[in-house]
């Protein structure tokens, strides 16, 4: 399939890149609402969900753009094939793992930063925290699991 040949840059603008990160949000949303309230659906933590992941999107873009032009691995999720990452040289599949883990830091507290201020009302600051860390764990799993099978 073509679409899996090129980066999530490109990816991203076909209705399965939109599907994925749909995907993301309502997953992260559902996780932080059971995590807070145990319910399943709390339309102001799905709500907030969706703009603290806007918040996220928007930077890594920026963020990448001004590193590298964009071109590679423009979004925080790292959708990357062998073509773009060759994984028997260990210095790529090396510096793709510190983009990865850097990634998932970066977005985790600029999620956690806009969870904390829409929330913080209704929950505590470390719940929020939590919350949050267990949602991004969850979708980076997923993430590094889609991205292991694609370069290999």
């Amino acid at each position: 399939m073509a679409l899996l040949n090129v980066s999530f840059g490109i990816y991203v603008f076909h209705p399965i890149g939109w599907a994925f990160m749909t995907f993301v949000i309502l997953c992260e949303a559902f996780i932080l609402s059971k995590y807070l309230t145990h319910k399943r659906y709390d339309k102001k933590i799905y709500l907030t969900e969706l703009l603290s992941n806007m918040v996220s999107g928007i930077a890594g873009i920026i963020t990448t753009l001004y590193l590298n032009g964009g071109w590679w691995l423009v979004m925080w999720f790292p959708w990357v094939t062998s073509h773009e990452v060759n994984v028997r040289e260990h210095k790529e599949v090396f510096w793709l793992i510190i983009y990865y883990v850097v990634a998932f830091i970066l977005s985790l507290l600029i999620e956690w930063g806009i969870n904390h201020l829409c929330l913080r009302k209704r929950y505590e600051s470390q719940a929020i925290f939590r919350g949050t860390l267990r949602a991004n764990i969850v979708t980076y799993a997923i993430g590094a699991f889609l991205l292991t099978l694609l370069i290999l």
